[in-house]
């Protein structure tokens, strides 16, 4: 029998169940399992990675009534939705009605990432600085928009586009390319400054904000190459203002889950803020609803915090007067990608990881599976490999040092993830 909502911190434990397959899911999962109160962890799909740690189970993760048998079959205190995708498909709204405890916004909260026009309007009435912007239906207002800001032009599918749905470029052609293969896009100003991405974790009422992260979107190094979903990312950032965390709380996070809960919608979950570090002061490049990837690899293993005790009481209403706590050493984490990602994507190549004599970071699985008997490319993007240290630098060489003695045949990553302090 699933706990009800409330019932936190009983002595015989808690079990987890997450849904999702990638490397934030396995990083998840790995938090979780450092945490006493957690007793067993089940993860729906999953990947090989994840199954050293969790039960697997293979079920249709945007089906909320699939989720909600597995999840009162197996018995689970708390379900964590990794992904966009279910939660936009409203998975955490069936589990709710059957008073399962869930971290991860209702449907129409999750709109915040679902739709960015919708986004949009949400900060207007929050009052939270972003990017001025027009939403376009038709190739006449996308030109006109474009004409309006200038380059660099920056069009934003409004939906869902894994991380790929954005073109920043100073090619008008290409610009207006992008605009006409999307159904409706956002197009809007250029912010200068450097990106930061912070998350804040909240109960419908309270957000906590944890550590700033940088992530690097684009394929190739020094910020070439086509969006990807992240090619790597790390942790802390030494080179952000001292009051980033509690400047952001005061006036992005907090406005914007008290507007959220105004308009009878609360956002109980991760808020995923995309910052610009401008001129003219902190703005949004964009929200996500869900623990941003590969950021997660980074800011977990950096967490003191018990995750399981957090996660539960962000899914009952229990964050006031709680705190989140992070070790000062560095994470630096950088993504092994298949051949072709993220284009034409070539699945089947093995993989061959180095033995754990030989390697002192962590190996997140993303788009890895077993077939017949052998590690195998999946999807995109393959590993994410996260060092730890007491510096970047130190951090960043266990990275890396892992990473080259990875092998799997066209498989690519950037050498210049933490390189420098800011990009």
């Amino acid at each position: 029998m699933a706990r009800s909502e409330g019932q936190v911190g009983e002595s015989s434990g808690m079990k987890i169940l997450v849904i999702g397959s990638g490397g934030r899911e396995h990083a998840i999962c790995q938090s979780l399992a450092k945490d006493p109160l957690t007793t067993e962890i089940h993860c729906a799909p999953g990947n090989p990675g994840i199954a050293t740690i969790a039960t697997l189970h293979q079920i249709n993760t945007e089906d909320g009534n699939a989720v909600t048998e597995l999840a009162t079959a197996l018995g689970i205190d708390l379900v964590v939705i990794g992904p966009e995708v279910p939660l936009i498909a409203g998975v955490a709204d069936v589990l709710r009605a059957h008073h399962i405890p869930v971290f991860g916004p209702n449907k129409a909260a999750a709109e915040l990432e679902g739709s960015k026009a919708f986004a949009k309007e949400v900060m207007r009435a929050a009052g939270v600085a972003t990017a001025e912007a027009r939403v376009c239906t038709t190739p006449e207002e996308a030109a006109a928009a474009l004409d309006l800001f200038g380059p660099p032009y920056v069009v934003k599918d409004d939906g869902l586009a894994a991380g790929k749905g954005v073109v920043v470029t100073h090619d008008r052609g290409e610009a207006l390319a992008h605009a006409a293969a999307c159904a409706r896009v956002v197009i809007e100003e250029f912010l200068d400054g450097p990106e930061v991405s912070l998350f804040g974790i909240s109960d419908g009422t309270t957000v906590i904000p944890m550590d700033p992260a940088q992530d690097y979107k684009r394929v190739r190094d020094n910020d070439e190459g086509p969006n990807t979903g992240g090619m790597g990312a790390y942790s802390p950032l030494p080179w952000a203002p001292a009051n980033i965390k509690n400047e952001v709380q005061r006036t992005v996070l907090q406005p914007m889950i008290d507007e959220m809960a105004k308009r009878g919608t609360p956002f109980a979950g991760l808020l995923y803020a995309g910052l610009a570090l401008t001129s003219k002061g902190i703005k949004i490049i964009e929200f996500n609803a869900r623990f941003g990837d590969p950021e997660t690899e980074v800011l977990l293993p950096r967490l003191i915090t018990p995750l399981a005790t957090l996660l539960m009481d962000a899914a009952t209403g229990n964050l006031a007067g709680k705190s989140v706590e992070f070790t000062p050493d560095a994470a630096v984490t950088v993504v092994l990608a298949a051949q072709g990602y993220p284009e034409q994507v070539v699945s089947g190549a093995e993989i061959t990881l180095p033995s754990e004599n030989e390697s002192s970071a962590t190996i997140f699985h993303a788009g890895t599976e077993i077939r017949d008997g052998k590690l195998v490319a999946a999807k995109g993007r393959l590993l994410t490999i996260t060092g730890m240290g007491a510096t970047l630098e130190e951090a960043r060489t266990i990275a890396y040092k892992t990473i080259t003695r990875i092998k799997v045949a066209g498989g690519h990553y950037r050498s210049d993830i933490a390189a420098s302090k800011q990009k």
